[in-house]
């Protein structure tokens, strides 16, 4: 198992950072391997991700939602296996940090050849930066879900 941490800080309050966390049908537009999320429902996302030339598809399930603070969620089919929680801090009222763990299990020998060299943590660390470039060139969120999920 491989675990990922990385953070950035960003120039939006902390609402709206997390607001457009919860946009996951947005993913694509700053994430880079990600091809397409369709929600579900309130819980459940299907993704369809490119990651070294390779397409795959998986569901995800959010086990855990708490509105300005935390989105923890887990992959429940598909060829991917991981989990991971997005937490929210509040810096000041106009700044916020944004702090990623993912735990994941590469499979294949292009991702755990990928594992070891830090491409996982590269990956994460430029789509965070992807993130704060798409807030802040926004100033808004693009919509919002502020349900409380319970673990």
């Amino acid at each position: 198992m491989v675990q990922i941490i990385e953070t950035i800080d960003v120039d939006v309050p902390v609402r709206t950072a997390y607001n457009q966390w919860t946009q996951f049908e947005n993913f694509p537009e700053f994430l880079d391997e990600v091809e397409s999320i369709t929600q579900l429902d309130e819980t459940h996302t299907h993704w369809k991700v490119r990651v070294g030339g390779v397409e795959r598809e998986f569901d995800a399930e959010i086990t855990e939602q708490h509105p300005d603070e935390r989105v923890a969620w887990h992959s429940t089919g598909g060829e991917t296996h991981h989990a991971g929680v997005v937490t929210f801090h509040k810096l000041t009222d106009t700044t916020s940090r944004v702090t990623v763990q993912l735990d994941w299990e590469p499979e294949g020998l292009l991702e755990k050849v990928g594992s070891l060299v830090g491409a996982g943590s590269h990956a994460v660390k430029k789509d965070l930066k992807n993130f704060k470039e798409f807030i802040e060139s926004r100033g808004a969120e693009s919509g919002a879900w502020r349900g409380d999920v319970q673990p």
